[in-house]
């Protein structure tokens, strides 16, 4: 069974509080474009990303708003500005990588929250129990690209009735397999 593999370039998930400090107060974040996953948004604002090395400008921030803030990097993105950041699954910030966050109206100084997200398969019950796996396995997946192919091990499956299937890596590992805009993957025992 194949599903689609998708890029996730570098974003930010900021929390109200985050928000109103780096666009003012009262400020909501501004649908763009809806995402894969149910609910989740790409939006209009954007912020810099500074950490003790250089910038990273005009990052995107993704909603809804979140209880934590969190800042996706590669791994080449979180060297080129100097941040150490683990490999984790989305949500897992305590102890990861500190940076600062600017927008017009303010700045916010994240002691913690930047992760390299680990690649991932979201997926429903259903999905999970068609590819014969569950909640929290860690399986690989081939993906098939010309010149390029490539299995990738580590991948985590994230089983929830609110997710649709779909795998997602970063730009480094996108890159690494010569991904274009639509590639499929399938799980590889």
């Amino acid at each position: 069974m194949k599903f689609i593999v998708e890029t996730s370039a570098r974003h930010v998930h900021v929390t109200q509080e985050s928000l109103e400090i780096l666009f003012g107060k009262g400020h909501e974040l501004t649908h763009k474009k809806d995402l894969s996953q149910p609910g989740q948004y790409a939006c209009e604002e954007r912020v810099t990303v500074v950490g003790p090395k250089k910038s990273l400008e005009r990052v995107s921030i993704l909603g809804p708003v979140r209880s934590a803030d969190q800042v996706e990097l590669s791994l080449t993105d979180a060297r080129s500005i100097g941040v150490t950041a683990p490999i984790r699954e989305s949500g897992d910030v305590a102890g990861s990588g500190a940076c600062k966050l600017v927008g017009p109206c303010g700045e916010v100084e994240l002691k913690e929250g930047v992760i390299i997200a680990k690649r991932h398969i979201h997926a429903t019950p259903e999905d999970a129990e068609a590819l014969g796996v569950q909640d929290k396995e860690v399986v690989s997946v081939k993906i098939d690209t010309e010149d390029r192919s490539l299995i990738f091990g580590d991948v985590v499956v994230r089983v929830s009735p609110k997710f649709a299937l779909a795998m997602h890596i970063d730009t480094d590992e996108s890159n690494a397999a010569g991904c274009g805009r639509e590639v499929f993957g399938e799980i590889v025992k």
